[in-house]
């Protein structure tokens, strides 16, 4: 399902005028893509907001309308100020609905690891994300894998994760995307930070 968003046209580029359309509470951004030329627009923050609030988040798939035309779009890149973070420029990359593209998809561990728990171990996933290939039609919001069967030293692979149809993943299938660690390598970790710590302190104190 896609969202409405209305972009108005026209705008002036430059620094100056971005700077002033972020004060009024707009966000300066361009739509490109499919063989069409860069159409420079202005979108109101709050839109913006509401409009990728749902599930899918910054994957949620856009129908932007300027002046009349509607683009089905995704968000291609997200710029941000650097101190307040706030969304400065957005570019909208426009999409054919049967063709694929790329995206990172969030990970979400469901379920409870008890065999590992109770071996005072922990579950610790390497990426929060998985990139995969997929139409915009069968583009899932979250990627769930169920660590409920885990066992201290387990590791879920890449090429192991059940997609959703009409997806694929990139990367190595070999990679390890969630680990169950033992309870004493669990308590290791830590204390090896730990033991870290005062070494670091003794080379600043001679410096």
């Amino acid at each position: 399902m896609s969202t409405t968003l209305v972009a108005t046209s026209g705008r002036n580029t430059g620094s100056a005028a971005a700077r002033r359309l972020r004060r009024e509470e707009k966000i300066p951004a361009v739509i490109y893509g499919q063989g069409m030329e860069p159409i420079s627009v202005v979108i109101e923050r709050r839109d913006l907001r509401n409009a990728l609030s749902g599930a899918a988040g910054s994957n949620t798939i856009l129908e932007i309308s300027v002046d009349g035309n509607i683009y089905p779009a995704v968000v291609k890149d997200m710029q941000r100020h650097p101190v307040r973070r706030t969304v400065a420029h957005v570019d909208f990359l426009r999409i054919n609905m049967s063709e694929e593209l790329t995206i990172s998809v969030p990970v979400v561990l469901a379920g409870e690891a008890k065999a590992v728990l109770a071996d005072g171990g922990l579950v610790d996933a390497s990426s929060d994300t998985i990139d995969i290939v997929t139409t915009p039609a069968n583009m899932p919001s979250e990627i769930t894998i169920d660590i409920t069967n885990m066992q201290p030293g387990d590791v879920i692979r890449l090429g192991e994760i059940k997609l959703p149809a009409g997806t694929r993943a990139l990367g190595d299938p070999e990679l390890a995307i969630v680990t169950a660690i033992a309870g004493s390598k669990a308590e290791a970790a830590p204390a090896a930070a730990e033991g870290a710590a005062p070494a670091a302190g003794d080379d600043k104190s001679k410096s």
